[in-house]
């Protein structure tokens, strides 16, 4: 495709730097107004990468909008965004496709729902949904021939792929663990989109073990391994870690390069609107958005293990 797909870059809420990080990913940046980033973080991981090589060719950010209107014109400023908006829906006629830059999976639909409705592709950041209600929708509209993508960055993540040579080492996998901090809800999916692709689909139960620090997700699989997710709130440092078990030796794996992984998750988006191809099928992100919510339900519950099939019925 010869054509600069045009996007809009929506919605910025606490803890989540995004639209600063993102659209900088695509656009490149300014160095001088990323450094005002409330984010410490992003400008680390930015900072890393030679400035020239910052770009994602064929797509382009050309509009923002955030919730607290203060914070676009310093997100525009940073990443070199053309046009800020006054209310989300400003950008239709005006961009090829939507971001919404949120990780709250509760209020995911009335977000997208006006370019959903406009014809529009749509990214919607992790967790797509946590709710039934809001997973209904979703199903519904990719039903209906919607464009959708959803993905957590740690399925791109250069650490997590193993080389031939780790998998000969590991032997036949056995039992994997893998950590976020934070909240399941919002970051539970990193957890769990960090080793699906090492399994595949096929994610059976899930049993939680929770106190108010946080939550232990026992997991099983189809294919017999056997799955711990850790989403405790406090502990930042350990975000990214996995471990995998194996029948001749153990790996372990951990997240440095934050970049690259969140570039990773955005030129597969570019690529699905160029080709048409998805990087996943939807399906897919239906069955790790059940897992989220199976662990919602078995925390709610007192430890029940959930089956996952029961809420896929359940759509």
């Amino acid at each position: 495709m010869s054509k600069e797909l045009k996007l809009a870059m929506l919605g910025m809420i606490e803890g989540n730097g995004h639209p600063y990080s993102w659209s900088g990913i695509i656009n490149g940046y300014n160095p001088e107004e990323m450094a005002k980033c409330p984010y410490a973080g992003i400008i680390a991981y930015m900072g890393k990468q030679a400035l020239e090589s910052i770009r994602i060719p064929g797509a382009r950010v050309t509009h923002v909008w955030t919730d607290d209107a203060a914070d676009a014109p310093k997100v525009a400023a940073a990443s070199l965004i053309e046009h800020v908006v006054a209310k989300p829906e400003d950008v239709i006629g005006q961009v090829d496709a939507v971001v919404i830059a949120t990780d709250d999976g509760t209020d995911h639909v009335r977000r997208a729902r006006p370019f959903v409705e406009a014809g529009l592709p749509v990214f919607v950041d992790k967790p797509m949904a946590t709710t039934m209600e809001e997973l209904r929708q979703f199903v519904q509209w990719e039903l209906d021939g919607k464009i959708l993508l959803s993905t957590s960055g740690m399925r791109y993540a250069p650490e997590m792929r193993l080389s031939e040579e780790q998998r000969e080492r590991l032997g036949e996998l056995r039992w994997i663990t893998s950590f976020t901090c934070k909240t399941w809800e919002r970051y539970g999916i990193h957890a769990l989109e960090a080793v699906e692709p090492l399994l595949g689909p096929g994610f059976l139960t899930v049993q939680a073990h929770s106190d108010a620090g946080g939550d232990v997700m026992h997991v099983t699989h189809g294919s017999g391994v056997k799955v711990t997710l850790g989403a405790l709130h406090d502990a930042y440092g350990s975000f990214g870690a996995v471990h995998l078990y194996g029948t001749k030796g153990d790996i372990p794996l951990k997240l440095a390069d934050t970049y690259n992984a969140f570039r990773g998750q955005l030129v597969a988006f570019v690529e699905m609107l160029q080709t048409g191809r998805a990087p996943l099928p939807f399906v897919e992100t239906v069955e790790l958005m059940a897992v989220i919510i199976g662990g919602i339900r078995s925390r709610e519950q007192g430890g029940k293990i959930i089956h996952i099939q029961d809420i896929l019925a359940e759509l």
